[in-house]
């Protein structure tokens, strides 16, 4: 199989784990009752687990060995935020709503690349995140309907992703991405460890234990395949591709909850699609661009 393949299947298998991870989630809150504490806390202490196994107790220690602790910390902190309003989100919102609020991270990332990279946005980056907010306010439509409280928190885990992706950029020149993982297991257990101890239910169903375990699995191995998607293929290539858990979600969300999406949120997520491809193409142009810039030009056609 050629390498992008292989690219393109691991990034669909990817966001599909993590389409079945807020499945899993949603489904733990809202169906068997367990609180969202127990729930955020129980996903990166799994996750821990399922690392150890793979990677062996032996080789734990070396996955705490940063050259940059402070931005290590700081993603593994954005990463806890990220998690808990994802999770208080589900419970209250259709899967579909959040996951169309969470498409809006490649624009959000483009925007704050001006402040935190120096990065120049021009006008088509910036007609492209104008474009991707009109579809979040076709999503949520205020002033036509009651807006959900819980819209809040999916917008707030987006702008934290988003602030994590930046710094999880900068941190790939610092420490490898199993490094990266493991801290934010480690701190996502530590930093949710005190709101577990008012919230925390022992349950009698196994069924909820395997769930709760399989969160870390889910979680974890979600983010592995991403992390392989981008060593056999470019960025520009692999991403549009995470676009597929839009219909994963989607499917998830009416087979176990029966929930369809409305006319108003498939509009508004096309509208954001449409938007975040359009930013991706433009930022391989760009990339192109800068590569032939770099080219040596022959000394005998500057002489003409």
């Amino acid at each position: 199989m050629p390498d992008r393949l292989k690219a393109i299947f691991l990034v669909c298998a990817g966001v599909t784990l993590f389409s079945v991870l807020d499945t899993t989630a949603k489904y733990l809150g809202t169906r068997l009752g367990v609180p969202v504490a127990q729930i955020v806390w129980m996903r990166f202490a799994t996750q821990i687990f399922w690392i150890t196994v793979l990677m062996s107790p032996a080789k734990m220690p070396a996955l705490m060995k940063t050259k940059n602790l402070k931005l290590q910390l700081t993603r593994s902190a954005l990463m806890a935020m990220t998690t808990l309003l994802n999770f208080v989100a589900v419970k209250y919102l259709r899967l579909d709503q959040t996951l169309s609020i969470t498409f809006l991270t490649p624009l959000v990332v483009a925007a704050l690349a001006v402040p935190l990279l120096g990065e120049h946005v021009g006008w088509h980056r910036a007609a492209a995140i104008a474009v991707g907010f009109i579809g979040i306010l076709i999503v949520v439509r205020p002033g036509v309907a009651s807006i959900q409280p819980a819209f809040a928190w999916a917008f707030g885990s987006m702008i934290s992703y988003s602030l994590l992706l930046i710094v999880t950029r900068k941190l790939s020149a610092f420490d490898p991405p199993m490094v990266t993982l493991n801290y934010g297991s480690v701190v996502g257990v530590v930093a949710s460890l005190p709101f577990i101890f008012a919230d925390w239910i022992w349950f009698p169903s196994a069924e909820i234990w395997i769930l709760l375990l399989l969160l870390g699995a889910l979680g974890g191995g979600g983010h592995f395949l991403m992390i392989q998607a981008y060593r056999f293929a470019p960025a520009s290539a692999v991403t549009p591709f995470i676009y597929v858990e839009l219909i994963s979600m989607i499917t998830l969300s009416y087979v176990i909850f029966g929930d369809e999406p409305d006319r108003w949120s498939f509009i508004g997520s096309m509208v954001i699609v449409a938007s975040g491809l359009y930013l991706i193409h433009r930022e391989r142009i760009a990339h192109r661009e800068a590569l032939m810039a770099m080219e040596p030009t022959d000394p005998a056609e500057e002489r003409r």
